[in-house]
């Protein structure tokens, strides 16, 4: 599991941005109704090679700029507020993508009703409106394989996401990536 180290150190006015726009993200995805309690997450990549994610504990709606921790790809926890802890899950997810597709800065995965319903049929997102045929051809599958703690799932995941931006997990939810916190909640929108 990840270990925890707290380093002094003042952010860059680059972590601050990050920080404000993930945080907003997390209120537009509660004003949508895509969070389901605490069990889903959002991630943005600083410049250092760390990422923010939402600890694990908070509702979406009560996530702000300084309540998410900071941690690097190798499960280190860098920086967590007091009382919260690490989503193992979100942090297999997040490194997942974050490593296997250096080129995005930005991760997001849901567990929304219509999400899982879709990612609970054979076919999957079907090409029967012009909003699904937008995204169909950018959307991969990644087959469940339970709660996604094992690290050796993070080479699976980044390898069904390949070149494409969306993901459904089957059996499980929706996964977007992006280079910008935008684009990765722009996607996970039209999802």
């Amino acid at each position: 599991m990840a270990s925890l180290a707290k380093p002094n150190r003042t952010s860059s006015a680059e972590e601050q941005k990050a920080r404000r726009e993930l945080a907003a993200a997390f209120r537009l995805a509660a004003h949508f109704g895509w969070d389901d309690h605490v069990a889903t997450h959002m991630s943005a990549r600083l410049p250092d090679g760390s990422f923010l994610m939402n600890p694990f504990g908070l509702m979406f709606e009560e996530i702000t700029a300084s309540s998410l921790m900071r941690m690097d790809l190798d499960g280190t926890v860098l920086e967590i507020p007091d009382g919260l802890m690490l989503n193992a899950a979100g942090y297999t997810v997040h490194s997942a993508v974050l490593l296997g597709r250096p080129d995005m800065n930005s991760a997001m995965h849901f567990h929304t009703h219509d999400g899982v319903a879709v990612a609970a049929l054979k076919e999957g997102l079907l090409p029967l409106s012009q909003n699904a045929l937008n995204i169909w051809a950018d959307v991969g599958y990644h087959d469940f394989e339970g709660v996604v703690l094992d690290n050796s799932e993070r080479e699976r995941l980044g390898a069904d996401l390949g070149s494409k931006h969306m993901l459904l997990l089957r059996n499980h939810g929706t996964l977007s990536c992006g280079r910008s916190i935008a684009s990765a909640f722009y996607r996970i929108y039209s999802l």
